[in-house]
């Protein structure tokens, strides 16, 4: 039903703002590509952990599909990740919020360009609003600054992570008929191997940085709510209604990343970040008015 999808798309870009926010706080006790390995080291124990014997009833479509499930855990769960760490080392919240609300967009160039998938007018209205929330909310109130961003290797490194997931997303419409946990195992596991080259490099050229307390704090919550509560929670969500609608929630994400920050970090709630909120969920539920088949 589409309100559980609702819910699950909210989850998932809930548990994603965080995300965002344990990448900003990762910065100096933990280096991007450690992280990267070492959530998916957890993750993985974790999810195989509850998916063995579900792993052996798929394990004949699974091993068909192996270059698949390959693909989709390096470029959904590696490639983004490795992407977003890296890119806070360098870049701005503001400059990331408004890149990552690109993620949609791009999801819609593909899908019509590949599929030629419909796109209705009222979702490029829904779509439209949610990008003004967030681009109010990224500017801190003042539209005006956004014309003054300047790029810098952050930017063109989450530009990165944004391909990277709107890529994943789309390709998921190919995922063969097998249980979630099947469909979260074999991904993860891709991504803890991709992961490693990674991390060698990092450690080689001597800008690993392992984790102390608050280090191994963010591969914990980056292990058990990005890795497996939302990425399980964005696949059922675009099973139930495409990619084209599943990923307008993901305009969602630093509006949750914002709140968070309040919450964890202490900043002060502004009232523009306020009508961001609700020009994101108005966004979405104009985009939600006229429901296009699922994709």
């Amino acid at each position: 039903m589409p309100s559980r999808a609702y819910l699950v798309l909210t989850i998932a870009a809930l548990c994603w703002g965080g995300n965002a926010v344990a990448g900003k706080l990762a910065v100096g006790h933990i280096s991007p590509m450690v992280l990267t390995f070492l959530r998916w080291v957890v993750a993985v124990v974790i999810i195989v952990a509850i998916s063995l014997p579900q792993l052996a009833r798929d394990w004949p479509v699974v091993k068909k599909r192996l270059p698949y499930f390959f693909i989709l855990g390096t470029v959904g769960y590696t490639c983004f990740n490795a992407a977003l760490y890296s890119a806070l080392k360098y870049t701005t919240a503001i400059n990331a919020a408004v890149i990552q609300a690109v993620i949609p967009a791009v999801i819609f160039i593909f899908n019509f360009a590949l599929f030629r998938t419909k796109v209705l007018a009222v979702q490029i209205i829904g779509f439209m609003l949610t990008i003004c929330g967030v681009a109010l909310l990224a500017s801190r109130g003042d539209l005006m600054s956004l014309v003054r961003l300047e790029f810098n290797p952050g930017d063109a490194i989450m530009l990165l992570a944004v391909l990277a997931y709107a890529i994943y997303t789309v390709i998921l419409r190919w995922k063969p008929a097998v249980d979630w946990r099947t469909l979260m195992a074999i991904p993860a596991t891709a991504a803890l191997l991709t992961s490693i080259p990674l991390m060698g490099w990092e450690v080689l050229s001597d800008q690993a940085i392992w984790p102390e307390a608050k280090g191994w704090a963010i591969v914990l919550y980056t292990a058990l709510f990005p890795s497996l509560v939302a990425q399980i929670s964005f696949i059922k969500g675009v099973e139930e209604i495409g990619p084209n609608r599943a990923g307008l929630f993901i305009n969602l994400i630093p509006v949750f990343g914002t709140f968070l920050s309040v919450m964890i970090i202490g900043e002060t709630l502004h009232l523009y970040q306020i009508i961001a909120l609700l020009l994101a969920l108005g966004g979405i539920a104009v985009a939600e008015r006229k429901k296009p088949p699922v994709v």
